[in-house]
């Protein structure tokens, strides 16, 4: 099997290319490294006879070999379920699958255990290939059926059973929805049993997958097993701006990611004292404005002062504090801002030897043109100050060096105003 985006053909993939190995981790979603594959089990003990199945988008459950096959990571199960049999992959096998059902408290009684029936054959590929392939047109035509009814949901996601014998309808909804008629439509459409199945909107996100603002996949979706909860404390702690644009992902909701550094900002915050804590000076009293966490700084302003703000070192902010609890105070805080010593800049030198990186881009066009633009100044000016110099010069030709020939004067002809004249004089 693979991915939407590989949709192979012909036993070659058209996406990836990786021939079988996905290389953007999308057909294997949440997948699983078993580090104990390589070690055997000790003499005189069975190996643990419950398996991981994976099913679509990530969904897994864990069942019970009771017929003793032989498992491995990646083949093909038929497995119970509620009605009929469903088909998934293998994820996880031995001790591992141990310590993940105590991780998630799952039991091992008899009674709440599923089974799997065998390993799956080429029918039973097949009608599940042809039920996933289903899927998509019929969560358009279910979507469209939503509406046409206006209900308040979305539906995200379809996934068949299987032996096709059932679909499962994944929607998110802000309110309670009667979805009763919309059931009946489905059942008359579709011709298979319908389960509608109310998920939230990280659980949504998980399923669907995609490209979250750091330019790699969901977290969710390929490695994120459980959803912990977020709050604008930890983006407050991590000095990140209020903006709900960037710190909502996908999902609308908080991101994930901000509880990954958060342990170590409050373990950072520890050598700092409390923000709410006002310096005392005889200038006036201090509040605290800004924290550098990673440089060890803060910036207090006076009251009334709110634009000149003077940074302090922790060890300094400290030492007030403790004069103050003694009814002690300092005469300002210039005195102890003065006391930074600034690291100067590091200007790196050229020690390739090399005078410009852009040497060799400029044009060499440009010399001679200001030469030759030089030079006409000179002649100007050289024709207007030499008094000898003779304008009148008449132009000769370059192939004789001989003055050109003026040209013959004609005779003006009289008017007739001056034979006029003539016959009255």
């Amino acid at each position: 099997m693979a991915c939407a985006s590989c949709t192979t053909k012909d036993g070659s993939p058209k996406g990836c290319k990786n021939n079988g190995t996905c290389g953007t981790d999308s057909c294997n979603k949440l997948t699983v490294f078993d580090w104990l594959a390589n070690m055997s089990v000790p003499n005189g003990e069975k190996p643990f006879d419950f398996v991981e199945v994976r099913f679509k988008n990530g969904r897994k459950h864990y069942y019970k070999n009771t017929e003793n096959l032989t498992l491995a990571i990646g083949d093909i199960v038929a497995t119970q379920a509620q009605a009929g049999h469903d088909i998934g992959m293998v994820t996880l096998t031995g001790e591992l699958v141990r310590v993940q059902m105590k991780r998630k408290k799952i039991k091992e009684k008899p009674e709440d255990v599923l089974k799997i029936y065998r390993k799956a054959s080429q029918k039973d590929i097949d009608i599940w290939s042809d039920a996933r392939d289903k899927e998509e047109p019929m969560k358009v035509r279910a979507r469209q059926f939503a509406i046409d009814l206006k209900l308040q949901m979305k539906i995200s996601d379809i996934e068949f059973q299987g032996d096709a014998s059932k679909a499962t309808f994944y929607y998110t909804a802000e309110e309670r929805v009667d979805f009763r008629e919309l059931i009946k439509v489905f059942a008359r459409e579709f011709r298979t049993r319908i389960e509608m199945k109310q998920v939230g909107f990280r659980q949504e996100a998980s399923r669907l997958g995609g490209i979250g603002s750091c330019g790699r996949e969901l977290c969710c979706s390929t490695w994120l097993t459980d959803f912990r909860s977020v709050s604008t404390s930890a983006a407050r702690y991590q000095q990140l701006s209020l903006n709900p644009q960037k710190l909502a992902g996908q999902c609308g909701k908080l991101k994930c990611c901000l509880n990954y550094e958060l342990d170590s900002y409050q373990d950072a915050l520890k050598a700092f004292p409390k923000t709410d804590t006002k310096l005392y000076t005889e200038k006036g009293t201090a509040v605290c404005q800004k924290t550098d966490i990673f440089q060890g700084y803060m910036w207090y302003a006076y009251e009334g002062e709110w634009m000149n703000w003077h940074k302090i070192t922790t060890d300094q902010a400290r030492e007030i504090i403790e004069l103050n609890k003694k009814k002690q105070k300092i005469a300002s805080l210039e005195e102890y801002a003065s006391k930074l010593i600034e690291e100067a800049k590091v200007e790196f030198e050229n020690v390739v030897g090399q005078d410009s990186l852009t040497r060799f881009d400029s044009p060499k066009g440009n010399k001679k043109r200001r030469n030759n633009k030089n030079r006409n100044r000179n002649k100007k000016n050289n024709s207007n100050t030499n008094p000898n110099n003779n304008t009148n010069k008449r132009p000769q030709n370059k192939k004789t060096n001989k003055p050109k020939p003026k040209p013959k004067s004609r005779p003006r002809p009289q008017g007739k105003s001056q034979n006029n004249t003539k016959n009255a004089k």
